[in-house]
């Protein structure tokens, strides 16, 4: 049969859209979808969207009460916009939706644990079952301790902005249901530290670093599934062609959709089990000393952190200017 790649990569992995964008879900029709404060942000400002904003800010005028302030009116709006677009994601695709804590949380783990069951209960509220939502939550010490209570409350977890192997041992031993390290994102720190213009694929450090930890966990038999994310080109996805899962941009996979060719598995649970690779054994001490070694993954991580805390803030000012016309009309 004559396959594009991307459902050649199906046979392999299972593929997610990385987006907000429900028309773009629709067309592509992953198994689940992945949101972040960005995607979200910007799928806000989308004008076929209006009606869910102007829903979520209806819904957090009635829930914040007669006199409530416009701060306090925002923050519920942000988590019920959040919810608003996984459940209209929920019922496109059978798996399921990423939803995102606030990124300025990221070193409290007891406000990420609070924040997370607030999302948790409103999906809850709405008819949707917690297995099918993976709250995301960035991958700090602090952001582990916070996964690692709710996995126990049965609050499934996809820990993000990861790059440093350190954070995938920690995550696994935590045990969260699911990683999202961010290959493209790697790229980037390398080609800028070096000057170099590109990588081979098979070289990509983003590449690479993601095959370390996929054969680490098969090899030691961690649970903790392994999503690549944050792809800057195809090659990138074809390198990792056998991952658990890869989220992907709607861009990219019209390119897969529109490619044909070969696509052959290169990672591979069986390869990685009988590979020789040294267990670490990992506490807060080890933790920080390698995040602390580890310039890319620190850099990047923090990086990350800011970056979605800046979407947020520019989320709560489009919010907030809405409410005031909302008031004045």
């Amino acid at each position: 049969m004559d396959q594009n790649l991307l459902e050649r990569l199906k046979a392999y992995t299972v593929v997610v859209a990385d987006t907000g964008d429900i028309n773009s879900i629709e067309k592509f029709r992953p198994q689940d979808a992945t949101t972040n404060p960005s995607l979200i942000t910007a799928a806000a400002q989308m004008p076929e969207y209006t009606d869910i904003v102007s829903g979520a800010l209806g819904w957090a005028r009635k829930e914040a009460g007669q006199g409530a302030d416009a701060g306090a009116i925002v923050g519920l709006a942000i988590d019920r916009l959040a919810v608003d677009f996984g459940l209209r994601i929920l019922k496109i695709v059978p798996g399921r939706v990423s939803t995102e804590v606030d990124a300025r949380l990221s070193y409290d783990a007891q406000a990420t644990v609070d924040k997370a069951r607030r999302i948790i209960r409103l999906y809850e509220e709405a008819g949707a079952s917690r297995e099918r939502i993976l709250i995301k939550i960035a991958s700090t010490w602090e952001g582990i301790r916070a996964a690692e209570v709710l996995e126990k409350e049965g609050i499934r977890c996809n820990l993000t902005l990861l790059f440093g192997v350190h954070q995938a041992i920690a995550c696994a031993e935590a045990g969260v249901t699911l990683i999202s390290p961010f290959v493209g994102r790697i790229l980037d720190w390398y080609l800028k530290d070096t000057g170099r213009a590109s990588y081979p694929p098979a070289e990509d450090p983003g590449v690479v670093s993601v095959t370390r930890i996929y054969n680490y966990y098969k090899k030691h038999g961690y649970k903790t599934e392994v999503m690549g994310a944050s792809f800057r080109n195809i090659d990138e996805i074809k390198e990792l062609a056998g991952c658990d899962l890869l989220t992907i941009a709607p861009k990219l996979l019209a390119e897969l959709a529109s490619a044909r060719g070969d696509l052959p598995r290169k990672l591979d649970p069986e390869a990685a089990r009988a590979m020789s690779i040294e267990k670490i054994r990992m506490d807060e001490a080890t933790f920080r000393a390698m995040h602390a070694a580890d310039r890319m993954a620190s850099e990047k991580l923090s990086e990350g952190i800011d970056g979605f805390s800046k979407a947020l803030a520019t989320l709560e000012g489009l919010l907030r200017e809405r409410l005031e016309k909302g008031a004045a009309s």
